[in-house]
């Protein structure tokens, strides 16, 4: 009786398991999804992955977080924060990590600390949407730099640290340098 109840079990595993690792292999080698930025301007962001595709829209800014959520060849589907969805040739694309402030405490501003803890001084004060370079994440916190760019001023650069809870560009728990 034990095998007859076990071989049913077996025999679904062993049809699954190898899907299973197919699907866990992508053109890259690397995980999905995962976030990245974009390297260089103009880039054409197409409705499917080749030049034959028409272009949806293209970004004008280097350094965009964008997060791939898919791979076909050397096309890499992406999403960006406001959640559009789109096609792009993977040499657009740089390992450089950035994103947003979002704020889901659901306050307009969040302090840039001094160091990775709650109580730690307040460096600068950033709003929801406000880019920043991320350079590290320890799980919890992240280093960052906003850079301020005042109408008719010079630029100004602040290091800190966000809870990745209030970034859009790393997910929750996530840990690099």
């Amino acid at each position: 009786m034990f095998s007859s109840v076990l071989r049913p079990v077996a025999v679904l595993v062993l049809t699954l398991a190898p899907g299973l690792a197919v699907a866990a292999e992508t053109p890259s080698g690397l995980p999905l999804p995962r976030f990245v930025t974009t390297r260089s301007t103009p880039i054409n962001v197409r409705v499917g992955p080749g030049t034959k595709y028409d272009v949806s829209w293209v970004y004008k800014i280097a350094g965009t977080p964008v997060e791939i959520i898919q791979e076909f060849d050397v096309w890499r589907k992406i999403r960006d924060a406001d959640g559009s969805e789109g096609w792009v040739h993977q040499n657009m694309l740089s390992g450089n990590r950035a994103g947003y402030v979002s704020a889901t405490s659901g306050s307009d501003r969040i302090g840039l600390r001094s160091a990775a803890a709650a109580d730690a001084g307040i460096v600068a004060w950033v709003g929801p949407g406000f880019p920043v370079k991320i350079a590290s994440c320890d799980g919890n916190w992240c280093a960052v730099v906003a850079t301020d760019h005042p109408e008719g001023g010079r630029p100004a650069a602040y290091s800190g640290y966000l809870p990745e809870t209030d970034l859009w560009g790393v997910y929750r728990g996530e840990s690099f340098d």
